[in-house]
């Protein structure tokens, strides 16, 4: 919660590919640094990649999530605990050129970190009190990983327009918002609900949502407050101050495609254990173009403060941010 560092960790499993890998991403300071693993998938309830294993000790509620040190900047042994049931989001299916593109189901979750987390020479206490996080699971098929040829598809891009997505946990309630909006301003996915820790509680849909977001100019960031709308929630219009306090390009070096050649299900080989670091000044000139996660500070015009992720990438035009291509930046600045 005090923007002292952000981290992203992720594990996925490729039954057509063959593969499994993880990584687990950490910004601290002026550096980026990523660890990943990839081998050969063969037992799929094995959920061990190298030096990365993933336990379930209580599903849906808790589990834990670890990084043996060895020779990289990393490590970590954390468990997770939900603070609201996990929800299932909106199914996503888009389809380009006849062909599915996306075909995806996700459930996400608030909850606490507690354990240890090594960054290098520092060791940090994971406390709950401090550690907020969220988490999802998601299954299907997405334009992200090892490509096939373009086809017909060459030169568009796979994905257009603003992804913006927040999981916001306000300690009594969750609020889960996520939209994905097309240049001409079609919504291929949205949603805005309000969730409580009360299982029995049913969760409370906020409409339409909207948002007013602010770019870099010369870039595609966001570091300025934006604002989350949500013009029809039931108890009156309700508006959220979005203060960003650290960011990470979670696209970069993880198996998204970005920063180099490792990508999500790619076959590296039976197993395969690596690490990188970024100086975050070079990512900072060019990694926008991927997506961002900022931890961020969440304030509702109702009086409560949340904490929480706030991710977005804006990929090829999107007119409403003066994007009129697939490599413009926001105008202004010199």
């Amino acid at each position: 919660c005090s923007g002292e560092l952000v981290a992203v960790a992720g594990m996925g499993v490729y039954p057509n590919l063959g593969t499994q890998d993880a990584f687990l991403c950490v910004r601290r300071g002026d550096t980026h640094h990523v660890v990943r693993a990839s081998r050969r998938l063969g037992d799929r309830m094995d959920t061990r990649v190298g030096p990365f294993r993933l336990e379930v000790p209580e599903p849906l509620r808790r589990l834990r999530f670890v990084l043996e040190a060895g020779d990289y900047p990393l490590a970590a042994e954390l468990e997770w605990r939900g603070t609201i049931p996990a929800y299932l989001e909106p199914r996503q299916h888009i389809r380009r050129h006849g062909r599915v593109l996306f075909d995806t189901v996700r459930f996400a979750q608030t909850g606490r970190w507690r354990g240890r987390l090594a960054v290098g020479s520092e060791d940090f206490a994971v406390t709950p009190d401090r550690w907020w996080g969220t988490r999802d699971r998601s299954w299907g098929v997405r334009p992200v990983g090892e490509e096939e040829p373009a086809g017909i598809r060459a030169g568009t891009p796979q994905l257009v327009g603003i992804w913006n997505y927040a999981p916001i946990d306000f300690g009594d309630s969750a609020l889960l918002y996520m939209c994905q909006e097309e240049p001409d301003g079609t919504r291929t996915l949205e949603e805005a609900v309000r969730i409580w820790p009360d299982p029995d509680r049913p969760p409370q849909h906020l409409g339409r949502p909207e948002f007013e977001h602010r770019l870099d100019p010369g870039t595609r960031m966001i570091t300025t407050p934006s604002r989350l709308r949500f013009p029809e929630a039931p108890a009156g219009p309700l508006e959220v101050r979005v203060v960003p306090l650290v960011h990470a390009y979670v696209a970069v070096g993880t198996g998204y495609g970005v920063g180099d050649d490792f990508r999500h299900g790619a076959w590296r080989g039976d197993l395969v254990v690596e690490h990188r670091s970024w100086p975050m000044a070079e990512l900072d000139t060019w990694a926008w173009y991927g997506i961002v996660d900022h931890v961020a500070r969440f304030e509702a015009d109702d009086g409560r403060v949340g904490y929480g992720l706030h991710e977005h990438g804006f990929f090829g035009p999107y007119p409403r941010y003066g994007l009129h291509s697939g490599t413009d930046v926001a105008p202004g600045g010199g």
